[in-house]
C-alpha cells in the first residue's frame, strides 16, 4: 500500500464506493494535490442498490479490477486494484495508481467530457480470455443536462467476439452522471471487433504500465520514508546548540541522553540496550506463539517455548517453591550455615567442586573448561584459570572505597541463608564473615585483569602429573575426573593453565582454611547463581544487594527476564524462531559486500603503515584475507534435523539422548539446562575443533571476533537500525555496522570470563567484533589459522607497542565525571585500538564506495554532508548514560571504555573527522597530537 510515513493512505478515501439509486459513488481524494482522483475499491450490492437499470443484473462480480479512464481530463487517471472479495474490505488490494491523459489515446473530440470504464475479470485462471469491457454510451452531464456524443477507445484482440447482449452501466462522479453500455464480447464481429481488440490490448498494456509505475512509486515511497525517518531520528538525538569541534558526544547525543532516563531496573541506558529491548519484544512474541506440532515447530523450538512458558508460570513456581534447591544442597552435603548440626560429609572438597562444575556448570575456586588450544587451535583441550569472583573485580574486595559494597555482599549472603534455612540472623552473619574473608584472600591471590592481556605470557601447557606436583594441596585427578563424568581422564592428560601463580597460592590458602568455611563458600557460589532465578523474598534480597552494588532500584519485568534466560540458554532454538519473520535475508549479502570493502580498505592501510616491515605486512594481509565471515545465523537454524541435534546427547530423566524440559517445573528446568550446558562443553575434550560452528546465539545485538578460528561473527540481531538498514544511505551504514566490522573483539576466553562476571550480576556490556581485533594487543599474537605464535619480528613489535602506548596514555587522561575517576588505559587498550582502527577503515571504505557510485542524495531536513553523517551515526551508536555504580564497575573491570570515551577518543584522533566538520587545529576534537596504530 502506498502510504505516508505514518502508515495512512494519503491520496484518496478508498474505504467504500457505494451503489445507490443506480449510481456508483466514487469517493474524492482527501489530499488537495489529488482532488480529481477517484477510485472504486469496494462496493455494497443489495436488491435496492443494483448497478444496472430496472431488472438487469450487476456486471461486477468477485475478483474484478476496475479501470476508470477519463480520456479528456488533463489531470489524472485512477486505477483501483483487484477486488478479491467485495464483502471483505480487508482483502482489497492496494495501491492506487495515478497517470496523466498523455498515457492514453481516444477518438473523442477535445471538447467532449468523455470517459470509458474497462472492467477486467481477473479471478478466473483464464482471465485474459474472459475480458469484458464497459463502453461509454449516451453520456449525460448532470450540470448541463445535455447529451454528449459517443466516444470509444480503440480496441483490438483476435479472440474477442461481440454479442448483442447489452447492459446499461451508470456512474456518478463530481456532480456528473454517465451512462455506459456493457458489451459482452462473445460472438463474431467485423470492424467493431477490431476496434474492441485494440481497446482491449491498450487497456491491458495500460494496466500493466500503471502497475509497474505504481510499484516504482511504492518502492520510492518506502525509500523516502526511510530517509525521512532516519533524518528525523538523527535530529532527535542531536543537540545542535553544542559545538561539534569541542564536544561531539554532546552534539550527537545530548538530546538523546536527556530523553532516555535510566530505568529503575537498569544501571545504565544506551542505544545497545534500547535495541536489545526492541528485540526482546520480538522474541517475546515468537516464544508466546502456540506450539505448532505439525508445521513450524520442531523439538528444539518446542523446548524453547516450553522453557519460556514454565518461566512465566509464577503460580506454579510459587507452588514448587525453593524445595528443588534445598534437595540439591542436601545432595551436596548441605550448606553448613543453615544446618544446625552440620558435620563434614563423607565427600572431599575435590568431589564437591567437581560435582558443582560437572552437574551445575558452576566452577568454584578456579575456572575450568574445554576449548581450543591456543597453540594448536584444531584440538580441544582442558584449560584452567583463576576463579571468577562473586563481585565484579578484585578491587571490590581490596579497596577501602568499596567497603560498603563488601558489607552489602555479606548481608545478601546472610539474608539468603536465613530464607533458606530459617536460621538465626546473628549467628549466620558471624559465620559468613569467615566466608567473605576467605574470598578476600582468593581475590588478593588473583592477578589483575590489566596484567593478563599478554596471552602468550600467561599460557602454560603441562601434564596432569606436573600440575599435581606444582599444586599438591588439591587432588587434581579426583577433581577433574568427577568434573568430566563419563569422559575418561588420561594419565598424561595435557592441560593449559593461564594462572599458575594463582593456582599455587590458592592451594596454600585452601590448606590453611577450615573445611567448614571452604564448604560454606563452595555451596554459596551455587546458591548465589540460582538466586537470579528465584522469586518473591529471594528476589527482594537480590534487589537490595544490587541497589548498592550497581545502583539498580528494581527487578525487571518477569517476561523480560524469561526472554533473556531462554535466549541465553537455548539460543539456537530461539534464533530459529527469530529469523523466520524478523530477518531480511538480503542483509547477509549486503553485509558481506561491506566486509569485503572494509577488508580491502584495511589492506590499503597496511600498505601505508611505515612502522611495519614488509615481511610482517605480507603475513598480516594473509591473515586479513583468511578471516571467515559469519553473518546472520548458522545454516542449522533452517535444518530441523541439525537444529534438534544441538539439544541431543545429554542424559536427563528417562531419556538418555536429549535435553528434557518440563512444562510445569521451572527450577528443575534450570538445573536440567545447567547440566546439559556443562556436559556439552566437557564432552568436547580431545575432539577436533569445529571451526564452522557458531559460538553465539543469533538473536543478540552484538558482534564477535574469535582469534582461535580467525572468524568474525555478525549475528542477525545487530543487522538492524541504527547499525544497519538496506534502505539507509551508505554513509550511515558505513558509520554504523561498517565501524563494527572494522573493529573486532578480543580473545574469546576473555569474553567467556567477562560474560560469567556479567551473568552473575545481571547486567551486560556490548562486545564488538571484527577486523582490527585480529591485530590488536591480543589478536596480533595469533596467526591466520588461529594459532598463537610470534609472526611479527621484534622491531615491528616494538613499534606497535610505542603506538599502543600513545593510546594507553591518551585514554588514561579521560576522567569519568560520574565517579571522578580516570580511565585505565591499559585495561581498555585492545578495544580502544580497535575503535580507532575500525573507524578509519570504515571511512576509507565508504569513500571508495563513493568513488565508484558517486555522491548520495542529501538527507532531507539535515544540513549535513554525507561525510558528516558518517561520523554522526558512528557517535549515536554510543549514546547513553550510566549510574555512578555502573561507571565504577566499568572502570574497574570492563575492557571497554564508556560510550562517551568511545566517541571522543577515536574522533579526536581522526583527521577525516576534523576535515568533515572543519574543526580548527587545537580544538578539543582536533588536537595537534594524535594517536594512531592502524
Amino acid at each position: 500500500m502506498l502510504t505516508d510515513c505514518g502508515g495512512n493512505v494519503p491520496w484518496t478515501n478508498l474505504n467504500k464506493a457505494k451503489l445507490n439509486n443506480g449510481y456508483i459513488h466514487l469517493p474524492s481524494s482527501n489530499n488537495p494535490a489529488a482532488t480529481e482522483t477517484t477510485s472504486i475499491m469496494d462496493y455494497e450490492s443489495s436488491s435496492d442498490a443494483a448497478l444496472l437499470d430496472q431488472q438487469e443484473q450487476p456486471p461486477l462480480n468477485r475478483d474484478t479490477s476496475i479501470l476508470l479512464l477519463d480520456v479528456n481530463n488533463t489531470q489524472q487517471l485512477q486505477h483501483s486494484n483487484i477486488i478479491s472479495n467485495p464483502s471483505n474490505s480487508s482483502n482489497i488490494a492496494s495501491p492506487q495508481h495515478v497517470a496523466s491523459r498523455n498515457s492514453i489515446s481516444s477518438s473523442a473530440s477535445p471538447t467532449n467530457k468523455s470517459q470509458a470504464v474497462v472492467v477486467v475479470t481477473l479471478g478466473n485462471p483464464n482471465a485474459m480470455q474472459t475480458i469484458t469491457t464497459l463502453q461509454r454510451n449516451n453520456v449525460k452531464n448532470s450540470s448541463t443536462k445535455s447529451n454528449r456524443s459517443n466516444s470509444n477507445l480503440p480496441i483490438s484482440h483476435n479472440n474477442i467476439k461481440q454479442s448483442d447482449n447489452k447492459n446499461i452501466f451508470k456512474a456518478h462522479n463530481n456532480n456528473r452522471k454517465y451512462k455506459f453500455n456493457l458489451l459482452n464480447l462473445s460472438s463474431s464481429g467485423g470492424t467493431r471487433n477490431s476496434k474492441r481488440q485494440r481497446l482491449l490490448i491498450f487497456a491491458i498494456c495500460l494496466i500493466i504500465g500503471i502497475a509497474i509505475g505504481a510499484l516504482i512509486v511504492h518502492l520510492s515511497g518506502i525509500y523516502h520514508c526511510n530517509q525521512d525517518g532516519k533524518a528525523s531520528s538523527l535530529l532527535a538525538g542531536m543537540d545542535a546548540t553544542k559545538d561539534p569541534c569541542e564536544d561531539f558526544f554532546q552534539y550527537a547525543c545530548g538530546t538523546w541522553n536527556k530523553k532516555h532516563v535510566i530505568p529503575e531496573d537498569r544501571s545504565s541506558i544506551s542505544t545497545f540496550e534500547v535495541l536489545a529491548d526492541q528485540q526482546q519484544v520480538i522474541l517475546k512474541g515468537v516464544l508466546e506463539e502456540p506450539i505448532d506440532y505439525d508445521n513450524n515447530d520442531n523439538e528444539a523450538t518446542i523446548k524453547a517455548k516450553t522453557f519460556y512458558k514454565s518461566c512465566m508460570d509464577i503460580q506454579q513456581i510459587r507452588k514448587v517453591g525453593d524445595q528443588p534447591l534445598k534437595d540439591i544442597l542436601k545432595s551436596l552435603g548441605g550448606w553448613p550455615v543453615i544446618e544446625p548440626n552440620w558435620k563434614p560429609p563423607n565427600v572431599s572438597i575435590e568431589m564437591l567442586m567437581g560435582k558443582l562444575r560437572g552437574e551445575y556448570s558452576e566452577p568454584v575456586l578456579l575456572e575450568i573448561y574445554v576449548g581450543a588450544d591456543d597453540k594448536n587451535s584444531s584440538i580441544n583441550i582442558l584449560q584452567v584459570d583463576q576463579l571468577v569472583l562473586a563481585l565484579p573485580s578484585r578491587d571490590y574486595y581490596l579497596k577501602a572505597s568499596s567497603e560498603g559494597d563488601l558489607k552489602a555482599y555479606h548481608r545478601y549472603m546472610t539474608q539468603t541463608a536465613v530464607l533458606l534455612g530459617g536460621v538465626n540472623n546473628e549467628s549466620a552473619s558471624k559465620e559468613l564473615e569467615d566466608v567473605v574473608k576467605f574470598e578476600m584472600k582468593l581475590a588478593n591471590a588473583s592477578m589483575p585483569e590489566v596484567d593478563r592481556h599478554d596471552t602468550s605470557a600467561i599460557y602454560r601447557k603441562l601434564t596432569l602429573a606436573e600440575l599435581q606436583r606444582e599444586v599438591p594441596e588439591l587432588n587434581w585427578r579426583e577433581y577433574l575426573q568427577v568434573t568430566l563424568g563419563d569422559v575418561e581422564l588420561k594419565d598424561d592428560e595435557a592441560i593449559v593453565s593461564y594462572a599458575m601463580p594463582y593456582l599455587v597460592s590458592m592451594g596454600r590458602i585452601l590448606a590453611e582454611t577450615d573445611k567448614r568455611v571452604v564448604h560454606n563458600y563452595i555451596v554459596w557460589r551455587l546458591v548465589m547463581s540460582i538466586m537470579t532465578h528465584m522469586i518473591d523474598d529471594y528476589q527482594r534480597e537480590r534487589v537490595e544487594f544490587r541497589k548498592i552494588l550497581l545502583g539498580i532500584q528494581s527487578e525487571r519485568n518477569r517476561w523480560s527476564q524469561c526472554v533473556e534466560w531462554t535466549n541465553k540458554k537455548l539460543g539456537m532454538a530461539v534464533g530459529a524462531l527469530f529469523i523466520r519473520d524478523n530477518f531480511n535475508h538480503e542483509s547477509k549479502e549486503i553485509a558481506l559486500e561491506m566486509i569485503h570493502t572494509i577488508r580491502a580498505a584495511f589492506n590499503e592501510l597496511l600498505a601505508d603503515i611505515h612502522w611495519m616491515d614488509d615481511e610482517t605486512r605480507a603475513v598480516a594481509k594473509e591473515k586479513a584475507d583468511a578471516m571467515n565471515e559469519r553473518i546472520g545465523y548458522p545454516e542449522i537454524l533452517t535444518n530441523r534435523t541439525e537444529l534438534q541435534k544441538e539439544y541431543v546427547n545429554i542424559m536427563f530423566l528417562l531419556n538418555e539422548n536429549q535435553l528434557t524440559i518440563e512444562e510445569n517445573n521451572f527450577m528443575k528446568n534450570i538445573f536440567y539446562i545447567l547440566k546439559w550446558d556443562a556436559q556439552r562443553n566437557l564432552n568436547l575434550l580431545r575432539k577436533p575443533v569445529d571451526k564452522d560452528k557458531w559460538s553465539t546465539e543469533p538473536a543478540v545485538v552484538n558482534a564477535f571476533y574469535n582469534p582461535n578460528k580467525n572468524d568474525i561473527v555478525f549475528p542477525a540481531g545487530i543487522l538492524q537500525p541504527l547499525f544497519y538498514s538496506q534502505n539507509f544511505p551508505k554513509s550511515l551504514n558505513y558509520g554504523g555496522i561498517g565501524v563494527v566490522i572494522g573493529h573486532g573483539n578480543a580473545n574469546i576466553s576473555l569474553i567467556l570470563r567477562y560474560a560469567i562476571i556479567l551473568k552473575s550480576h545481571g547486567f551486560s556490556s556490548p562486545f564488538s567484533a571484527e577486523i582490527t581485533h585480529g591485530f590488536d594487543d591480543k589478536g596480533r599474537q595469533f596467526d591466520k589459522e588461529g594459532n598463537m605464535m610470534q609472526w611479527w619480528n621484534n622491531a615491528t613489535i616494538r613499534n606497535f607497542r610505542e603506538r599502543a602506548q600513545c593510546i594507553i596514555d591518551q585514554y588514561s587522561r579521560y576522567r569519568i565525571d560520574e565517579v571522578g575517576l580516570y580511565m585505565n588505559g591499559r585495561m581498555t587498550q585492545g578495544e580502544n585500538i580497535a575503535d580507532n582502527g575500525g573507524l578509519k577503515q570504515s571511512f576509507r571504505a565508504y569513500k571508495k564506495w563513493v568513488a565508484i557510485h558517486g555522491e548520495e542524495a542529501a538527507l532531507p531536513g539535515l544540513n549535513l554532508t554525507h561525510d558528516q553523517l558518517f561520523f554522526l551515526n558512528y557517535a549515536q551508536i554510543w549514546c547513553g548514560s550510566m549510574r555512578p555504580e555502573d561507571a565504577l564497575t566499568k572502570i574497574r573491570s570492563s575492557v571497554h571504555s564508556p560510550g562517551i570515551i568511545r566517541v571522543i577518543g577515536p574522533l579526536s584522533n581522526s583527521k577525516d573527522f576534523a576535515k568533515a566538520y572543519n574543526c580548527p587545529v587545537g580544538s578539543r576534537m582536533n588536537p595537534t597530537s594524535k594517536c594512531s596504530v592502524w
